[in-house]
């Protein structure tokens, strides 16, 4: 996994232009259901911000294609929620996952529509959430306007506590070399 992530922020420093994208991708991968289960996005976004901490490259780019892309994966999340219903819990690896599930339904009970923002923070309530609010024929109007909010603010937050961290590193460093 360091490996990877070592390549991946790599990548992205060595080309800037095309970094926004890659942020997109992992994005669309973490909101993604069943892709969320399978790569480690927010681990990797968080690794992206303390490079940013260095000064190698901008945060700004990095927020809004993460944005872009979390609106996009957990958007078509939705869609298959509405479109197919409960037959996607019955595929690899959500029939795999029969607590996940339930804490879902258990989040909307208790936060209803809410449920969709606190799902982007939430890891395992991730790879159900958006499924869920579809299934539940949440409107589209309704979900975006969570959606978004939890979306911008969690490609905020996720970069930006790689940045703080990788600062504090920065600062220990510099106070413990002297």
């Amino acid at each position: 996994m360091e490996e990877f992530t070592a390549a991946m922020t790599g990548f992205m420093v060595a080309h800037q232009a095309v970094a926004p994208v890659v942020a997109m991708l992992l994005a669309v991968a973490e909101t993604t259901a069943f892709l969320s289960l399978l790569v480690p996005s927010t681990a990797l976004l968080m690794a992206v911000g303390a490079v940013v901490s260095t000064g190698a490259m901008p945060f700004m780019p990095i927020w809004f294609g993460a944005a872009a892309g979390s609106i996009l994966g957990s958007t078509f999340s939705w869609w298959l929620g509405r479109r197919y219903g409960t037959r996607v819990l019955t595929l690899w690896p959500m029939r795999n996952n029969p607590a996940s599930v339930e804490r879902g339904r258990e989040a909307f009970a208790k936060w209803g529509p809410m449920t969709v923002l606190i799902g982007h923070f939430v890891g395992p309530l991730r790879a159900v959430v958006f499924l869920l609010a579809g299934m539940s024929h949440m409107s589209f109007l309704r979900f975006q306007a969570v959606n978004i909010l939890g979306a911008v603010t969690w490609a905020f937050v996720i970069p930006k506590t790689g940045e703080l961290g990788g600062d504090l590193a920065a600062w220990f460093w510099h106070y413990l070399s002297f």
